[in-house]
């Protein structure tokens, strides 16, 4: 299922629908983010296509003349993939496929391909796989027609199982196995954290790629993989930090996405556990990013799946280096003022007044403001851990000259 093979860009075209909950603004940044995904899972895009609709077709999602446009564009270009924004149903990438006679992805398959290219660990490769089995067994239609065994026994003499009845079968028992294996690791692992001791233990959220690996290598002095590209940090990463004398644990999780596909929150809720278990979570955001309030709610949004929205947290605003205010001119009568304009000292007074104290403003990759980084962290973590050892209060002073 997860094969190793060498990647090649291939052409591919995007195709996103604006409707009443999408304008056009919100359509254009969801597949700026999709082609960023593809050139992450290794195409690139040639062209995309919007049409608005405010009913998807039922047959092929998107209506007859724009399909046909579509088609023309596929023929036309030795396109090799078609990627839609939004899930398709079994029977729409189906007839979709027919169409185009070329290969029909949707958001979540895209995702899934990444993760299985990222996955490096035993753990994260059966996570994936079993995301990958749970998304195919709905469409298993026309597939796998080399399939040919049937099962045997009192009860299943006559004609014998159909095919697509043996082909679902065998996936069902590949997911039961999965599901067994993980839950081995699962308690593999729920034992290593309880060996872990009494540390306190602080997590890495935020959305993908915000620059979490960047700022845990930063603290940690480690080298944890870090790249400009979505997800490339699959597998949980734990690294032993001090700070000053106080010592405690980081670690580093998956990146969150709008529009998760729900097969990768439950395959991957295991994963989280380090965000469930954690005592204080480093909220990392990308304020360069246009739309990071947003990322800011889909990140909430999963927390509170997992039951960890109510933690204590510290939000931190990422790439203040690269973060660029849209400007006004002064002649300008008619473009009214927006969030777009705000300087960065205005978003900080914004949330500052929103958050108090549990704000930070710094740059990983340039590390400015870093020393009031590792003062705030320094000093949420002191907080918890003389709440858990009262009686070593004395040997963590409230400032410390050097972190």
């Amino acid at each position: 299922m997860l094969e190793k093979k060498s990647i090649e860009y291939e052409k591919a075209v995007l195709i996103g629908v604006m409707n009443q909950y999408q304008n056009e603004d919100k359509v254009t940044e969801y597949l700026d983010e999709l082609e960023f995904l593809t050139y992450t899972a290794g195409g690139e895009v040639e062209e995309r296509f919007v049409q608005r609709i405010d009913v998807p077709n039922p047959k092929t999602y998107i209506g007859s003349g724009k399909m046909e446009e579509v088609r023309k564009y596929v023929k036309e270009n030795d396109i090799g993939s078609v990627i839609f924004d939004d899930e398709l149903s079994p029977a729409q990438q189906n007839n979709i496929e027919k169409l185009l006679r070329c290969k029909v992805l949707d958001r979540t398959s895209l995702i899934l391909d990444i993760f299985a290219q990222r996955a490096k660990t035993s753990y994260a490769r059966t996570q994936v796989e079993l995301a990958q089995y749970e998304y195919l067994l709905p469409r298993l239609t026309g597939l796998w027609t080399h399939l040919e065994r049937q099962r045997g026994g009192i009860g299943m003499r006559g004609p014998g199982e159909t095919e697509i009845e043996t082909d679902r079968r065998i996936v069902r028992d590949r997911i039961a196995l999965l599901k067994k294996k993980l839950a081995k690791i699962d308690r593999q692992m729920e034992t290593q954290r309880g060996n872990r001791g009494s540390l306190v233990r602080v997590a890495l959220v935020g959305y993908t790629n915000v620059g979490k690996s960047t700022l845990m290598n930063v603290i940690s002095k480690s080298d944890v993989f870090a790249e400009n590209k979505l997800f490339a940090t699959l597998d949980t990463t734990v690294r032993k930090v001090v700070l000053g004398n106080l010592p405690f644990l980081l670690s580093d999780t998956v990146g969150f996405i709008r529009k998760l596909p729900t097969q990768l929150v439950e395959s991957f809720k295991s994963t989280l556990d380090e965000v469930r278990e954690a005592d204080l979570l480093l909220h990392v955001v990308d304020i360069s990013h246009p739309n990071f309030e947003e990322h800011i709610d889909s990140v909430n949004k999963i927390l509170d799946e997992i039951e960890s929205k109510d933690k204590p947290c510290i939000m931190v605003f990422n790439k203040i280096d690269r973060y660029t205010p849209e400007t006004i001119d002064e002649d300008d009568l008619v473009t009214e003022r927006t969030k777009a304009h705000f300087t960065l000292e205005e978003w900080k007074k914004t949330y500052f007044n929103k958050l108090g104290d549990k704000v930070l403003f710094i740059s990983a990759l340039n590390k400015e403001n870093m020393d009031e980084f590792r003062k705030r962290v320094y000093d949420a973590v002191r907080d918890i851990h003389v709440t858990r050892f009262p009686y070593n209060n004395f040997l963590y002073p409230e400032h410390l000259d050097e972190y």
